[in-house]
């Protein structure tokens, strides 16, 4: 862990190949999460738009919008994390036009983020560059993007095949070279997701891309045993945080039901007399 606030100049030179300590990256959606993550001294804190799944309710990526990534983005903010907050350009956010890039990713800017994250490969190459043109720095999502679930039919692994790894491959390499700092590559075999950190000079963060990658991220809700269902294969559970939290608020309400809570510690007590005043 370095000292002093996390910028994107000292994370875009942070390369395992050279001996640097691989970037951990964890979501965080309030202030409360922010503060845990950047407390424990992850050095990214990415405001997701997996606020969808682990917060909202919904089965994928594609119901938040702009305003609800930035209000999100906000709550983040106000925790003042040592972490890099880098907030997430939902859906049909950096689609329609470049220009309409900019002005969304300038709204998680004005927000609290410290830099945007957009998915895609060439595609999205003019979304890219106006926006670092605009001096919002970039950082690129290859590999399974979750906005994409439609058009992939449904979560499935990318780079399986020669051609697909060869493309994916091909779009880093572009990505990087118009100026993105730094790649989430998600749900890839381990050697693709070898070849492309080693094919790029700007780190390489995966999700489910194996261990070479130049770090890891994990989605706060998941590594902590919060969210629904079984958990994606690449997801390591660190705590189990809902059983707890269950087992408190079941505590809790036991008490109330048998006149245990509260006690005589937990009450406000009257001046002398005041009892009498109200009889």
């Amino acid at each position: 862990m370095s000292e002093g606030r996390i910028t994107v100049p000292t994370l875009r030179a942070r390369k395992r190949r050279n001996g640097d300590t691989p970037i951990v990256m964890v979501t965080a959606y309030d202030e409360p999460g922010a503060r845990i993550v950047s407390d424990a001294g992850a050095d990214i804190i990415l405001v997701g738009d997996s606020v969808a799944n682990a917060v909202l309710g919904y089965e994928d990526t594609l119901h938040v919008d702009i305003q609800v990534m930035a209000h999100h983005t906000a709550a983040v903010a106000r925790a003042k994390p040592r972490c890099l907050i880098l907030g997430d350009m939902p859906w049909m956010s950096y689609h329609l036009s470049p220009d309409d890039a900019v002005r969304n990713a300038a709204t998680l800017i004005r927000a609290g983020a410290h830099a945007v994250k957009l998915e895609g490969g060439r595609a999205r190459l003019p979304a890219i560059e106006a926006i670092i043109r605009a001096e919002i720095p970039v950082m690129g999502h290859l590999g399974l993007t979750p906005q994409s679930v439609l058009a992939m039919g449904g979560f499935r692994v990318q780079g399986k095949t020669a051609d697909a790894a060869g493309a994916l491959l091909d779009a880093a390499k572009a990505l990087s070279a118009a100026g993105c700092f730094a790649f989430v590559i998600e749900g890839v075999p381990d050697v693709v997701g070898a070849a492309v950190t080693e094919a790029v000079d700007v780190p390489t963060i995966g999700i489910g891309a194996g261990a070479a990658c130049d770090g890891q991220v994990l989605v706060f809700h998941d590594l902590l045993g919060l969210g629904k269902g079984t958990p994606p294969k690449f997801v390591r559970q660190y705590a189990d945080v809902g059983r707890i939290a269950t087992e408190a608020i079941a505590a809790f309400a036991e008490d109330v039901r048998s006149g245990t809570f509260p006690s005589d510690a937990e009450s406000y007590h009257a001046p002398a007399g005041l009892g009498d005043a109200l009889a």
